[in-house]
This record gives C-alpha cells, sequence and structure tokens, in this order.
C-alpha cells in the first residue's frame, strides 16, 4: 500500500529516512550522530579525534533518552503506585472491586483512544506542541483525581487522565522512529524498556510506603507532583525531531487514510496484534495480582509491592539481553517467538496450578510463575514495536498511534475480565491470560509469517 509499503532503496529520501536528511540542527539537538541517522552514510575511514561537540552531544544524546523513558514510564507509573491502594479504595468509597477496577479500564481506554488523536496531530505539528498539551492536561486531570468523592468520579477523571497521558507514549515511540531505524531502532528500544521498566519496580513500593502515611489519595498527590516535573524537563530539554518539511499537512481525512493503509499492511497488523495481545496478558495480571496476592494469598500491601517489583526487574534484565546480546545477533522475529512460547507455557502453568490441579497451590509456585510470565515480556515489547515500526517511517506518528491504541484497547478489554468470577479465585486471571497469549502468537505466526521474512520485513541491521 502507497501509506505502508516495504522501504526501498531508491524513491523519496524524505520518507525514507529516520530523520530529514537537511535538519543537522535537529540530530545535534538530540544527540544523534549524522551515522546513526542516515544508516546508509559510509563509515569513516579511521575514527577522527574527538571534537569539543562530541562530548556535548553525547550528553544531550543521554539527556533525550532519559525524557523518553520518563514519558513511556509515566503510565505504567500511574497504574502501578495505584494498585497497593486498589483494595483500600473499594472500602473508602464503598465500591465493588469489579467497579474499582473499572479505575485502571478507564485509564487504559483514556490511553488507547488519545493515542488515536495525539498521533497524527504529531505528525502534522510536530512532537513538541501536542506532547506539552498532553501533559499539562495529565497533571490538571490527576489532582482532580485525589479528590474524587466517589468511584464514578474517579473513574471519570482517570479516563481523562488516560487520554491526556497517552501523548507520552505516543509521541516517545514516533520521536524514537524520528531517530533511528533497524537494529538500532530495536536496541534503543531495549534501552528505554531499562528505565521505563523501573517504573514498575519503585511504582508499587513508593505507593505501599504512601499507605502507610496517608490513604489512596495520596498516591494521586504523589502523580500530580511527578507530571509537573516531567513537564517542565520536556519543555526545557526535549527538541523537536520531526522538521517541518517532513509533517504532514492534511487533517482528520488523511489520518483515516494513513491509518487506514497501515492496517491494510498484513505484516504491520500482525505485528500490532501480536503487541497488543501480548499487552492483554501483562495487564491482566497487573489488573488482578493485588487481589490474587493480598486477598487470595494474604500478603501485606508491602509483599505484594516486592513481589511486583521483583517480577519488573525480570522484565527489565531480559529486555536488557534482549537489546545488548540478542538482538544484530539473532532476528528478531526468532527472538520474538521464543518470547511468546515462553509466555504462553507460563500462562498454561499458572492456570493449572490455580485450578488446582496439582492440588492447593500456595503464593510461592504461582509468584514463580508470574516471575516467568513477566520476564518473558522482555522479549516480546521491544521487538513487536521494532519489527511494527520498521515498516512506516513516513507516518511514524500514526503507526505508533495504532500500535498503542490496539494494546490498551485490547488490555482495556482484559482488565474486567479477570474480576468476573470475583475476588476469591485466580482462575479468570490464568484463563484470560492463556488465551490472550495463544491468540498472540496466533497472529504471529498466521500474519507476520516470520519464515517469509522479506523487505520491509525483514529484519536486518541497515548498515550491514
Amino acid at each position: 500500500m502507497p501509506e505502508s509499503g516495504q522501504r526501498t532503496t531508491q524513491g523519496n529520501t524524505d520518507e525514507t529516512a529516520p530523520v530529514a536528511p537537511d535538519a543537522p540542527g535537529a540530530l545535534a539537538a538530540a544527540g544523534v550522530p549524522a551515522a546513526a541517522a542516515d544508516p546508509a552514510a559510509p563509515a569513516p575511514a579511521a575514527p577522527a579525534p574527538a571534537a569539543p561537540g562530541v562530548t556535548a552531544a553525547r550528553r544531550t544524546g543521554l539527556l533525550v533518552t532519559l525524557v523518553l523513558g520518563g514519558l513511556t514510564a509515566l503510565p505504567p507509573l500511574s497504574m502501578d503506585m495505584y494498585l497497593p491502594a486498589l483494595p483500600e479504595v473499594t472500602g473508602a468509597l464503598r465500591a465493588p472491586a469489579a467497579t474499582v477496577q473499572l479505575t485502571l479500564t478507564a485509564c487504559l481506554a483514556g490511553m488507547a483512544l488519545g493515542q488515536l488523536v495525539v498521533g497524527p496531530m504529531s505528525d502534522k505539528w510536530g512532537r513538541r506542541r501536542p506532547l506539552l498539551a498532553g501533559m499539562v492536561v495529565y497533571v490538571l486531570a490527576t489532582a482532580v483525581c485525589a479528590l474524587a468523592p466517589t468511584a464514578e468520579t474517579l473513574i471519570g477523571f482517570r479516563l481523562l487522565q488516560g487520554l491526556a497521558g497517552a501523548a507520552g507514549i505516543v509521541i516517545a515511540r514516533a520521536v524514537v522512529r524520528d531517530l533511528y531505524d533497524g537494529v538500532e531502532m530495536a536496541r534503543f528500544f531495549s534501552t528505554l524498556m531499562l528505565i521505563s521498566g523501573a517504573a514498575p519496580i519503585v511504582a508499587p513500593l513508593i505507593g505501599g510506603q504512601i499507605l502507610r502515611i496517608t490513604d489512596w489519595r495520596g498516591v494521586f498527590h504523589v502523580l500530580t507532583g511527578v507530571g509537573v516535573l516531567l513537564t517542565l524537563v520536556v519543555h526545557r530539554f526535549l527538541a523537536e525531531t520531526l522538521p517541518p518539511e517532513r509533517r504532514h499537512e492534511g487533517g482528520v481525512g488523511q489520518a483515516l487514510r494513513t491509518m487506514r493503509g497501515l492496517l491494510a499492511d498484513r505484516v504491520f497488523a500482525g505485528y500490532t496484534l501480536t503487541g497488543g495481545l501480548a499487552f492483554a496478558v501483562l495487564f491482566a495480571y497487573i489488573s488482578a495480582s493485588p487481589f490474587v496476592v493480598q486477598e487470595i494469598y494474604g500478603a501485606s500491601p508491602q509483599t505484594f509491592s516486592l513481589l511486583f517489583g521483583l517480577n519488573s526487574i525480570g522484565l527489565v534484565v531480559v529486555g536488557q539481553i534482549n537489546g545488548k546480546l540478542l538482538v544484530g545477533r539473532v532476528s528478531l522475529d526468532k527472538v520474538l517467538g521464543w518470547g511468546l512460547a515462553v509466555i504462553l507455557l507460563a500462562a498454561l502453568a499458572l492456570l493449572l496450578m490455580t485450578s488446582g490441579v496439582f492440588g492447593k497451590a500456595g503464593l510461592v509456585p504461582v509468584a514463580a510463575g508470574l516471575f516467568v510470565l513477566m520476564s518473558a515480556m522482555g522479549l516480546a515489547m521491544p521487538n513487536t514495536n521494532a519489527q511494527a515500526l520498521m515498516r512506516t517511517p513516513h507516518a511514524a506518528g500514526s503507526a505508533s498511534a495504532l500500535l498503542g491504541t490496539t494494546s490498551f484497547l485490547v488490555g482495556a478489554v482484559a482488565s474486567p475480565l479477570v474480576g468476573i468470577a470475583g475476588e476469591h479465585t485466580a482462575v479468570p486471571m490464568a484463563v484470560v491470560q492463556l488465551t490472550c497469549a495463544a491468540l498472540a502468537l496466533a497472529c504471529f505466526l498466521g500474519l507476520c509469517r516470520p519464515w517469509q521474512a522479506a523487505g520491509a520485513g525483514k529484519t536486518r541491521d541497515p548498515a550491514a
């Protein structure tokens, strides 16, 4: 399709280059050397002496990495810091657990729908303006969440919080696509996972400690402060990465046509669905684990926070193994297939344990199964993003929006299903995880067809 066809070595360079070839200022501001921006550029014959500006560029590049990591960390921070408080919210607002879980669903649905709007906006107006506007609204919505008198009010403003927070998710991915390509992009996504992975590690720990000194509303006060700080950092340090000549001038109709063309690309659609269903497995764990660990197995909020943090460490470590050791040595499709297979086996083991096939399972074996499942996400999540975005250099914002929207919509559907049988069984969580894992693997094999990888879908280092 015109909007999502394979990359070629000929044609319009504005559509295929990770950044505009005539915009060195944008590259320098983002801290990306010219070689990283243009994989086809010939390598120098011998390393040149470090110029005075090189160190500054590297520092700026590191700073941009940290800013993008902060933007991708904000959604898990918004959800995971709040998780230990879920049982308390049910009592404080006198609402059933299924209703309180809708506060997570609303936030996810908002992030999904918001990305559909913000992604095309960032392709038209650049990355900075939509991002800053979204961050300001996020701060205001989070502040109101801290004052919510009823569960219905909290659900409504969590929806708005998600709509605004979507800007950080979709634009961070689009910025990565602006600056990197091929294997380097996959490596950068793994680096982002290291930074954003710290959020689910520390967020429940912070949330558990906040609950020691105040109630659940204090969690939203802290999130408001984090949002203000990140907004100021973005305003001060994140340069524009999409030069005017590479922006789309079309309106809503053009954006819809672009998205339709992207979805018509079978392989892009396959990676999008695979990533969305894998995310649903993850979110089934996120929404159910506070009740499974605390209500069913009797753990304290602090114990739950520690277990949640341990699982997040597993995800981060495996993500770094993916980025530092596997990417460039093993094809991304092969690593992705391994990750999906492990997720499927871990979900099957969890279903057998929680349904009593092996007798009454305690917290330790269930926690071990969840650890394996979460760790395998470090192989699946960065590689689905990289493989999908490699096919869409000309519409990174719209493609990123579709990736994020699919993930969050499927996750929003999975969230209430895990509590469908009440608070005293973990079987629904395991059933949802197993079903979504099986569907993810089926989409990967049936639509992406990794054994046929070629052209834009082939995993190669462009510099090779």
